[in-house]
C-alpha cells in the first residue's frame, strides 16, 4: 500500500513542479514555435526520465528510430506509462514532438500538465472542433520543420491482448499533412509493470519500432507489425 502511494505522490509532486517549468516556455512572450516545442519536448522528456529512474524501469528499443522528422508515430495504448516510456525513447534520439489527446483529458485534474507541456487537444464530438484542430496542426507543422506527431490510434487504453480497431483520426492527420507513419508496439502490459513498481532489480521492457507505412494502409500496416512482433517472441 505504501509502495503504491509513494510512487503516486512522487509522480504528482514532480508533475506539478514541471507544470511550472512548462509555463515558462508556454507563456514566454518572445519565443517562436520551433524553439518552444523543442524546449517543451525536452522538459517532458526530463520528467519522464526521472519517473522511470524512480520506478527502476529501463527501456529496450527493438528496431530503428528514424533519423528524419515530420513523422507520425502510431503507438498502442495500455497504460499511463506509455507516454513516459515513449518520451524516454525520444529523449535518446533528439526528437521534438506533439501529443494528440482527446479534449476531455485536458479537463481532468492533470489537464494542465497536458496543456502547458505542448500537447494538442482534439474535440471529437463537434465538427467545428475537429476543423479547428486540423487547421492548428497543419499551421504548426508548417512552422516547425522538425516536429513529429505522437498518437494512440486506438483512441483509448486497451488492457487486453491484441489491438483494438483504430479510430480514423491518425490516418486523416497523416494524409492531411503528408506525414510518413511509423508503427510502434509496446510489448509489455505496462499497467501491471506500473502496479509492481518501483523495482529492487531493474525491470526491462521492450518497445518495437516498425518500418514506415503509408497513411492509407495505417491500420493494416500496424497489424502486420504487431503480428511480426508476436511471431518473433
Amino acid at each position: 500500500m505504501l509502495k503504491n502511494l509513494g510512487k503516486y505522490i512522487f509522480m504528482i509532486e514532480l508533475g506539478y513542479k514541471y507544470i511550472h517549468v512548462f509555463k515558462k516556455t508556454y507563456f514566454h512572450p518572445f519565443i517562436s514555435q520551433k524553439p518552444a516545442y523543442t524546449q517543451l519536448s525536452l522538459d517532458r522528456q526530463a520528467y519522464s526520465n526521472r519517473v522511470l529512474e524512480f520506478l527502476n524501469v529501463e527501456v529496450k528499443v527493438v528496431g530503428n528510430v528514424p533519423t528524419q522528422d515530420k513523422i507520425l508515430y502510431a503507438i498502442n495504448h495500455r497504460s499511463l506509462l506509455d507516454i513516459i516510456v515513449m518520451e524516454h525513447i525520444f529523449s535518446k534520439h533528439n526528437k521534438s514532438g506533439v501529443w494528440i489527446a482527446k479534449k476531455e483529458l485536458f479537463d481532468a485534474f492533470y489537464g494542465k500538465f497536458f496543456k502547458y507541456s505542448g500537447c494538442m487537444s482534439v474535440d471529437l464530438d463537434h465538427s467545428r472542433g475537429l476543423l479547428s484542430f486540423f487547421k492548428l496542426l497543419k499551421s504548426t507543422l508548417s512552422r516547425v520543420d522538425n516536429l513529429n506527431v505522437y498518437i494512440f490510434p486506438e483512441g483509448e487504453r486497451h488492457k487486453d491482448e491484441g489491438i483494438k480497431e483504430f479510430q480514423n483520426g491518425a490516418a486523416k492527420i497523416a494524409k492531411a499533412n503528408n506525414l510518413d507513419v511509423v508503427p510502434v508496439y509496446i510489448n509489455e502490459k505496462l499497467e501491471a509493470i506500473f502496479k509492481d513498481a518501483p523495482y529492487k532489480e531493474t525491470k526491462i521492457i521492450e518497445v518495437h519500432f516498425g518500418d514506415m507505412i503509408e497513411h492509407h494502409n495505417l491500420e493494416n500496416g500496424y497489424k502486420e507489425h504487431f503480428n511480426r512482433v508476436k511471431e518473433n517472441r
